[in-house]
């Protein structure tokens, strides 16, 4: 039977805590004097571009759910967690910056404005991009109080963000485009002995290219907001399995999207995963199969949800939102 949220709407939207993200990421997007203008300008342009923070409010969503406290999260909550939503944004943006450039995606449209690229140029892109992973983790350094936490933040976000996941994910993604039996001499889209390939391979290749591209980053906030909280272990382990649901939901219904619908609803230009030919769900299952997976995932997000109770709301709320967004 399909989970829903209790009766009351009133933490059905983040409305509530996106001012305090905003907030935040406006203030650490002062990069010193010694920050050449032009290149802190591509930065502030890429973070600051209007978009969901759905990474940055996962942290404050996770420190709510973990300390109980369901519309009540106090400005001390809120700025114990800040330096990871604004670390976690800073990153999942110098993504999108490199992900964006000819060399790999080559998209001139995100969030409804030029790509960084496209608007200032690829050096200035690439700079930006490089810059901001490393602000991302000053962010951690220069403003988490407790060292502990600190180090353990610095080791969740540097583990999401590199080489076996955010990064290894992207270039196995872009690899299979031009070398769909193997990548560094394994097989990541799966084939057979015989060479033909097996639709179940194909399939768990997809995800895993996803768990890391997309699910890494969705895991490491809620992850973040847990740890600098000051969550117990068991908080931890039921958030990670509610992520790792809830990224590869979001994947499947951003696959969809790409088919469905328009350029001017997408922010982005859409249709270019089918035109590129890229490994997608609904090019693997079919549109309505899809739909069905991405409800499925959202189920199994749900289920690991409750075990917050009645801190569970904004959580069953945000894995509704995933399936049924149009953007």
């Amino acid at each position: 039977m399909p989970i829903s949220s209790a009766s009351t709407d009133a933490y059905r939207g983040v409305d509530d805590l996106r001012p305090a993200v905003e907030a935040g990421l406006i203030a650490a997007c002062n990069f010193g004097d010694g920050c050449p203008t032009r290149l802190a300008d591509a930065m502030r342009y890429a973070v600051l571009a209007p978009g969901k923070r759905l990474r940055p409010l996962l942290v404050l969503m996770a420190a709510e759910a973990c300390g109980g406290m369901l519309g009540n999260l106090t400005d001390s909550a809120i700025a114990e967690v800040m330096p990871g939503a604004v670390a976690v944004e800073m990153i999942h943006a110098y993504s999108l910056i490199h992900d964006d450039l000819p060399a790999m995606d080559d998209d001139d449209l995100r969030r409804g404005r030029p790509t960084v690229h496209i608007e200032f140029d690829e050096a200035i892109a690439i700079l930006a991009g490089d810059a901001l992973q490393a602000e991302a983790f000053a962010q951690i350094a220069n403003h988490v109080r407790d060292p502990q936490r600190a180090i353990e933040a610095t080791r969740i976000l540097a583990k999401a963000a590199g080489a076996a996941h955010l990064v290894g994910g992207q270039a196995d993604d872009l690899m299979a485009e031009t070398d769909p039996m193997g990548v560094k001499g394994r097989t990541v889209l799966g084939s057979s002995p015989e060479g033909g390939e097996s639709s179940a391979a194909l399939l768990a290749s997809l995800q895993s290219i996803h768990r890391r591209k997309t699910g890494a980053l969705f895991s490491a906030s809620l992850d973040l907001g847990a740890v600098l909280s000051g969550a117990s272990e068991e908080a931890r382990a039921s958030l990670g399995r509610y992520a790792e649901h809830l990224g590869l939901a979001f994947q499947v219904t951003d696959d969809n999207l790409d088919y469905t619908a328009d350029t001017d609803t997408l922010g982005k230009r859409a249709g270019k995963d089918a035109d590129r030919g890229k490994l997608t769900y609904p090019g693997l299952l079919g549109i309505e199969a899809s739909r069905e997976k991405a409800r499925e995932l959202i189920e199994a997000s749900k289920r690991e949800a409750l075990f917050f109770a009645d801190s569970a709301e904004r959580l069953l709320w945000l894995a509704d939102y995933v399936l049924e967004r149009t953007n």
